[in-house]
């Protein structure tokens, strides 16, 4: 029987698949090959998109979930246009831009960075949630689809559950999934893992589900269709396909089906790729071109896409010159021009946490930054994102003219759906959580950091002074663990991650500027629980004009005249402890003490090597204060410093208790600051 255009088009990916991850030596081809024809019928039939204009805003998009997948999608692109035959050659090689999993690349229709398991299609559910913000606010002409592709390991990931969970109960109908369900996995046959009833628990979060075989052209442009055409419910259409379609051995028998073929090339798994080439269609002397006829589809594909995008785009110039208030907000949101921002004026109310001087300027910025949607698992009213509910309200089904997402509790869901949010482009993307719980986001937070994607990360209870919560809700050890990723830099070569943890609620005003202003990599904002007494200003200037040295990272909070004895060095809610404890070794040892503050290590180390020292200069006594691991501060107090902080679990017990018996008191730190001070002079 003579096999359809899209059969030969799915074949090509399929054979363009295999030969990929065998020049490669490495790669996962059976997965792609049998979800090719899914692909192929959405790339070719349905996704809206501009050949012209990649980074167009009105576009479907589709985000992959399964990265080890990639060269089905590489393959796909490639009929497009979009990638070269050398590119595919050169699979997963140093500096190709086909790596192993996809990453980022919106020339060439990449998405997003699809790394661990579950990420791809909660990205996915982020980017249909800001398209049905833009639907909501400029009318029907900005609908456009958001198609994800998911693969066994990922509806078993945890993060699945937060996903189905949050866009069954928003209704995402402009949310489109299929689950490549080929009963494969890459060490077992899925029914040694699981006996779950996925159709019956996507249907239980209020999905969609339709059920076809994920090989048939024409069940699967049905189902796309229905599914498509179905109104207030996101759509999972689970394909049953086909592990390693079209494989065979010598004797030209099927290799269908294999848990061999999942993680390695065919021929390692007794494929026999010469065989399987002739069986799909291509010549094995040269498996890397594109069929005479498949080009030639693919060449009117690309013609249709251009004659649909242009008369899409006449629609959207049409209703922006008739609406020319809309439009400059409109365009303004898709440019990523930032409103002007007053932080100089927002009000601040004196010796506060600085949970709470972020909740309002949280609140002003729900009032004056329309497009920006803040989250929260589940503790907006304690990590204080509920300022920015002031101005607006929680998002709802059916309802998304608010601009605040209650996520559950579900750190590493809602991250990743702030990641898809920034990833859609036009917003300005932020969460909150507790910042022990920063430990589920991690997952999320690196791929943030990998895309460059300016997400801001609230984190809230920075410390042991959560107090009678215990250990398991006091942070220690997740202040290194965050700064190191400062010290990570991204394919961009700039700190893949900037991260501010603000003194008091002038530093405050200063974090959320510079998180605002930062967008090219994600931000993280460590709060405090606890309140904290102002710093000082002087007689010269005040505390909020010394506060805005922050924007270096680190500067001098306070000094004596002349040169300082002593530098104390900190950030967070130990800085006011330094200056209190710097006050007795004035009152008591008459020594000239400099605080320094470093809000963020990443930031002041970027500054020249001669501002750096002006304010920690080498060869001075330097101690540091941290309510996290010393080795926190052990760059920023030098090899001959001594940096005191916390080095085991907390205790349940109040905050004030706590501090009391972990020694970070004035007096305590009078007490060691001074033994150190004399054993540094003493050698």
């Amino acid at each position: 029987m003579k096999k359809s255009i899209a059969q030969r088009a799915a074949d090509n990916i399929r054979v363009l698949t295999a030969a990929m991850v065998e020049k490669a030596k490495s790669g996962h081809p059976g997965g792609a090959m049998g979800g090719a024809d899914f692909t192929q019928i959405l790339y070719s039939e349905f996704l809206s998109y501009d050949p012209d204009m990649p980074d167009w805003f009105r576009r479907d998009r589709f985000f992959l979930d399964p990265g080890h997948m990639s060269p089905m999608l590489y393959a796909q692109l490639a009929l497009m246009g979009n990638y070269a035959m050398e590119d595919l050659k050169n699979f997963r090689q140093w500096k190709s831009c086909t790596p192993g999993h996809p990453e980022l690349d919106i020339k060439r229709g990449v998405e997003n960075t699809s790394g661990p398991l579950g990420q791809g299609h909660t990205m996915a559910v982020g980017a249909a949630i800001a398209a049905k913000f833009f639907k909501e606010r400029f009318g029907d002409w900005c609908t456009h689809y958001i198609y994800s592709f998911i693969s066994d390991g990922g509806i078993q990931e945890e993060i699945s559950q937060g996903a189905g969970r949050i866009a069954g109960y928003l209704k995402l109908d402009n949310l489109i999934m299929f689950y490549d369900s080929n009963d494969v996995q890459l060490s077992t046959m899925t029914n040694e893992v699981s006996v779950e009833d996925t159709e019956k628990k996507y249907e239980a979060w209020g999905w969609h589900v339709i059920t076809i075989n994920g090989n048939d052209e024409t069940e699967i442009r049905n189902a796309i269709k229905e599914a498509r055409d179905y109104i207030g419910k996101p759509c999972l259409i689970i394909g049953k396909t086909i592990m390693g379609f079209g494989s065979r051995n010598a004797e030209n028998k099927k290799m269908e089906g294999l848990c061999s073929t999942h993680g390695q090339p065919l021929s390692k798994a007794g494929v026999d790729i010469e065989a399987t080439f002739k069986n799909l269609g291509a010549d094995p002397e040269n498996p890397f071109c594109i069929y005479d006829d498949v080009a030639d589809y693919y060449k009117e594909i690309r013609l249709n896409k251009k004659t649909e995008a242009k008369e899409k785009q006449d629609i959207a110039h049409n209703w922006l010159d008739k609406n020319p208030k809309a439009a400059k907000e409109f365009l303004a949101f898709v440019k990523g021009e930032m409103q002007h921002l007053d932080f100089e004026n927002i009000e601040l109310k004196g010796n506060s946490a600085t949970r709470a001087a972020s909740a309002s300027i949280l609140a002003y910025l729900s009032e004056h930054l329309q497009n920006m949607i803040v989250s929260s698992a589940d503790l907006s009213n304690s990590d204080k994102t509920d300022g920015f509910l002031k101005h607006t309200q929680p998002m709802k089904a059916d309802d998304f003219s608010g601009r605040f997402l209650h996520a559950g509790v579900s750190e590493l869901t809602m991250a990743a759906i702030m990641n898809g949010i920034a990833l859609h482009g036009g917003l300005r993307a932020a969460c909150g959580t507790f910042f022990v719980f920063s430990d589920y986001m991690k997952p999320a937070l690196r791929l943030s950091a990998l895309q460059e994607l300016p997400v801001i990360y609230v984190w809230s209870h920075d410390a042991f002074r959560v107090g009678e919560d215990g250990p398991t809700h006091q942070p220690v050890e997740h202040l290194a663990q965050i700064r190191l990723m400062e010290k990570v830099y991204n394919h961009s070569g700039k700190r893949s991650l900037m991260v501010l943890r603000p003194a008091d609620a002038e530093e405050t005003r200063i974090a959320w500027q510079m998180a605002l202003e930062n967008t090219k990599t994600p931000s993280g904002l460590i709060l405090s629980r606890q309140n904290i007494n102002d710093l000082p200003g002087t007689s010269q200037k005040s505390r909020k004009e010394i506060a805005m040295q922050a924007k270096k990272g680190g500067y001098i909070v306070n000094e004596d005249e002349g040169e300082p004895d002593m530098i104390f060095v900190g950030n967070g809610s130990e800085v006011r402890t330094l200056y209190e404890a710097a006050e007795l070794l004035r009152e008591r040892k008459k020594l000239k003490i400099r605080i320094v503050s470093v809000m963020s290590e990443g930031i002041f180390r970027d500054q020249s090597p001669e501002y750096q020292n002006s304010v920690l200069p080498d060869r001075k006594p330097i101690f540091g204060l941290t309510a996290g691991l010393p080795s926190t501060l052990s760059s920023l107090v030098g090899g001959n410093g001594k940096a005191y902080g916390l080095s085991h679990f907390g205790y349940s017990a109040p905050a004030g208790v706590l501090d009391e018996k972990f020694g970070f008191t004035a007096e305590n730190i009078f007490t060691h600051s001074f033994a150190y001070f004399e054993n540094f002079h003493a050698q």
